[in-house]
């Protein structure tokens, strides 16, 4: 038997389509039963690698009982986080103010009309953990609803009205100057964790955007303390369980302190912000760990998580089936390891070498377990350098590291034969345009043509399937042959970003004017042109409750932090003020919340940073971007050079520019290479290509 999810694409409604609830999509065909029969809507939403939303499917949506009440009391309502962001966000604010946290599964119980008046997380079938239990709760509800109706959409009429003046923001702009730029400093360094790295005790998730403000701190302030916070602490991630030290990438968090015992789920969002925090660190520190996580990063999403027509897959889920008992599934039983197994597959010396150098013992290695998942099992962690393990047996470095390197080969091999978690293939527009950003930074950094047409087949992919030329509107997500769901103000700005990292690595000027209309595309779809900054849906969206600014750096950027700052970019680039102009407003717009908490929009910060500094531009006036050209940039973006932009003028991209940026399309060349340093559009007298006699920034 199957309900009404069974008609959708999304793998996380599917995975519920045979559930005995009678589950419906969120849409009209569920608002109009509640309201026909006036019953509330109970509201779940997750995704399909959420451990703990297969935990409460397990425990209580595939009871019989548990299902027979609810279809009893209730229209029960599936939704995709993922797809559908803009109703999560909005049912997320109300878990939060009411219950002090969130999270998924994320339960909400609403009126007919979308307001909400009950909510909270995960809830275990009967009372435990201190949590009521969910059939308790559903019994409770619905005596409520039956017996004091009035007084429930009462409740509900205020909690929405309280939602929309929290969602509204600031009442009046404020002012975005260096102080407020560096007054988010002092937040990170007082939650630093100088021990283990990371901010803030457990559970540890990585938050890119902080990296990302600290780094531009130091190029702006020199100040080493902003530098080595973020060093410490991509190292101590890359050493830990944390960091997939066999296949590559990093799972979504820490459960402790130490990066140690992760949540095992890998999504694309992780993959693509770390790559570019280990590429920024590599291009400061020239530290070869740095560059070698980045390739490890680039290497797993390659292998594991692209389409094979280009675009990147969403995530892992976290279980996966038990090598060991097959019909029980398992949070990280795809990455563990008894000591046993190791040593069957490697001979003696070698097991014992691999065994120290990532700390196997024969008991298991997790000493907090409360789940007792990982009894007798190991996590693989860097317990020892391979220099420290080559001195520990008295053998030599190189031949440790080849020893070391097959050992990994050989358990990758073996690991790749055991059930593998599941794979949530649905493409999302803006975590492609993360992850293009991030290959397109790899293959500037590093050189790597493989990263360029990665980046560029991912750009062919979301042009092809998920955007209108005609219309100019991007669709978020593609699965399974099927483009849907309206983008959303991430999308927009995610895919713009992706665009200008792609130009700043090929100068294809189509991708500047391709990044120039997302951006004015976003100007009229989600601009608050009252108050500045943007909204992340659509006016007058009949399915929501209200319209929201997004405005927390999280897990993944804010749409609002990127498309302020891609504003900034594209006005650097094109000489349109208008860019700029929109960039300021939502700075102000903003600028309260960055003055009362800093340490919320660290990827706001960033965009602040690059307002304040003046615009800078490095053009190099060509005939054509022959291996000479290539060599400068490639020893120019060894620098770590954040508020400044690179644009090749090849001839043959000059008519093209002259619609999109006439500004780089009015810069002559007087031979066959030439380079201009520019400040606020306003360029030194130009110099050969390898002129020895000047560097950057040092006066003409």
């Amino acid at each position: 038997m199957a309900n009404a999810l069974i008609h959708e694409k999304s793998p996380y409604l599917l995975q519920h389509a045979h559930n005995p609830v009678d589950w419906m999509p969120w849409g009209e065909a569920a608002f109009e039963k509640a309201k026909r029969e006036d019953r509330p809507i109970f509201l779940s939403i997750g995704y399909s690698t959420c451990h703990w939303c297969h935990v409460m499917e397990r425990e209580s949506f595939e009871n019989e009982e548990v299902a027979a009440l609810m279809n009893r009391e209730f229209v029960s309502v599936k939704v995709d986080r993922e797809e559908r962001p803009d109703v999560d966000r909005i049912y997320m604010l109300y878990v939060q103010a009411s219950s002090g946290s969130g999270g998924w599964p994320m339960s909400v119980w609403l009126t007919p009309d979308l307001k909400p008046f009950f909510g909270g997380t995960y809830f275990p079938p009967d009372s435990r953990y201190g949590r009521p239990g969910f059939s308790e709760i559903l019994q409770h509800i619905a005596r409520t609803w039956r017996e004091s109706r009035e007084k429930v959409v009462a409740s509900s009429e205020n909690i929405a009205e309280q939602l929309r003046h929290y969602a509204s923001g600031p009442a009046k702009a404020g002012t975005p100057d260096a102080a407020l730029f560096e007054s988010g400093y002092s937040p990170f360094r007082r939650t630093f964790d100088s021990q283990y790295g990371g901010f803030g005790s457990a559970p540890k998730f990585p938050r890119p955007s902080i990296f990302n403000y600290l780094l531009r701190f130091y190029a702006k302030t020199k100040n080493e303390e902003a530098l080595e916070m973020t060093a410490q602490t991509l190292r101590a991630m890359a050493a830990g369980g944390m960091h997939d030290q066999l296949g590559g990438g990093f799972h979504r968090y820490s459960v402790d302190r130490h990066w140690f015992v992760p949540h095992f789920e890998k999504m694309l969002y992780d993959q693509a912000q770390l790559a570019i925090s280990y590429l920024e660190a590599f291009q400061i520190t020239r530290n070869a760990v740095f560059e070698r996580i980045a390739r490890d990063i680039f290497a797993y999403v390659l292998r594991d998580m692209r389409h094979p027509d280009g675009g990147f897959f969403s995530a892992e889920d976290a279980d996966s089936p038990d090598p060991e008992n097959p019909s029980h599934k398992a949070e990280g039983a795809f990455y563990v390891w008894r000591q046993s197994e190791i040593e069957k597959l490697l001979d003696r010396k070698t097991a014992a070498w691999f065994c120290h150098r990532y700390g196997v013992h024969p008991e298991g290695n997790v000493q907090e377990d409360p789940q007792s998942e990982f009894t007798g099992k190991n996590i693989l962690y860097e317990a020892f350098t391979e220099e420290e393990t080559a001195r520990e047996y008295q053998t030599s470095a190189a031949e440790m590291q080849e020893a070391l390197t097959r050992a990994k080969e050989i358990l990758f091999e073996a690991r790749a034969r055991r059930p593998r978690p599941h794979l949530d293939d649905k493409i999302l527009t803006a975590w492609n345009g993360l992850m293009i950003s991030a290959f397109a930074k790899g293959a500037q950094i590093l050189g790597d043509s493989a990263y360029l047409d990665a980046a560029q087949r991912a750009v062919d992919f979301i042009r092809d399937a998920l955007y209108s030329p005609e219309t100019g509107e991007v669709l978020r997500r593609f699965r399974d042959g099927q483009a849907a769901v309206g983008g959303f103000l991430d999308d927009y700005a995610f895919f713009a970003q992706a665009l200008l990292d792609l130009y700043e690595t090929t100068f294809n000027p189509d991708l500047l004017a391709l990044a120039a209309r997302f951006a004015r595309e976003a100007f009229s779809r989600f601009e608050d042109t009252e108050n500045g900054g943007f909204y992340s849906t659509l006016s007058g969206e009949a399915d929501l409750l209200l319209r929201m600014k997004e405005d927390y750096d999280g897990a993944e950027p804010s749409g609002n932090s990127v498309a302020t700052s891609v504003l900034l970019r594209l006005a650097h680039l094109t000489g349109d003020e208008t860019f700029a102009a929109r960039a300021e407003r939502s700075l102000r717009a903003f600028a309260p919340k960055l003055d009362e908490q800093p340490s919320q929009a660290p990827q706001m910060m960033v965009a602040l940073g690059d307002w304040l500094s003046e615009p800078a531009q490095v053009v190099i006036r060509c005939s054509s971007i022959d291996d000479r050209v290539r060599a400068f940039l490639l020893e120019r973006r060894r620098r770590f050079e954040p508020y400044s932009v690179t644009a090749v003028v090849s001839d043959d991209a000059v008519e093209a520019l002259r619609r999109v940026a006439p500004f780089l399309a009015s810069l002559d060349r007087t031979n066959d290479a030439i380079v201009y340093e520019c400040a606020n559009f306003v360029c030194q007298l130009p110099r050969a290509l390898g002129d020895p006699s000047r560097q950057f920034g040092t006066p003409a």
